[in-house]
């Protein structure tokens, strides 16, 4: 059988378990929605972020700190399969190496498209940057909103979540973590 006619089988079920009627007007084309949804919002797992960032690094004299903030994200929380949203800051020290400003986000794309927790996929972005740039430090924030933790559950809208990954300099220098945390904490230019 075909593993999306499978799916689809199985988003009927579900519906029908909820008590719906999976053949009302509103409902017939939702099985087929949810998989579509769900292929895209896991896609992640089909990419290889090595093949990602190797194809844009660059040989470079830069030493100073490459900052990539404010990079939104969707992802799914791999317990209750409700959203996760929120905003990656990510930082690297070149050693010799750049990589192309663009692929930063599509790493952050990659691993938040995947059932996922926020610690871990901190932990993912920072650990690529470093295995295949090969900086002198990697720093990762994570600051998310969790559906799971606002829709049910304890049901507190206003909590956020903030989750980091220090490798490198960013890890055992004072200094370099704290121009890190500055530039991330500072606000963006309104006329950008």
């Amino acid at each position: 059988m075909d593993k999306d006619i499978e799916f689809e089988e199985a988003v009927t079920k579900i519906l029908e378990l909820l008590g719906e009627n999976p053949d009302r007007e509103g409902l017939k084309k939702t099985p087929l929605r949810v998989v579509k949804a769900l292929k895209f919002l896991t896609e992640g797992y089909h990419h290889d972020p090595k093949e990602i960032l190797n194809q844009a690094l660059f040989n470079t004299t830069n030493d100073e700190m490459v900052v990539v903030r404010d990079i939104e994200f969707y992802s799914m929380c791999e317990h209750h399969m409700l959203p996760i949203i929120g905003r990656v800051h990510v930082a690297y020290i070149p050693d010799g190496k750049v990589v192309g400003l663009s692929k930063i986000p599509r790493i952050v794309n990659l691993y938040a498209r995947r059932l996922q927790i926020q610690e871990q996929m901190t932990e993912q972005i920072a650990d690529a940057l470093l295995e295949t740039i090969k900086p002198k430090g990697v720093a990762v924030v994570v600051h998310a909103r969790h559906m799971c933790m606002e829709m049910r559950g304890v049901e507190k809208i206003n909590s956020t979540t903030l989750s980091s990954a220090l490798r490198g300099l960013f890890k055992s220098d004072q200094r370099t973590r704290n121009e890190f945390y500055n530039l991330i904490n500072t606000s963006s230019p309104s006329n950008f």
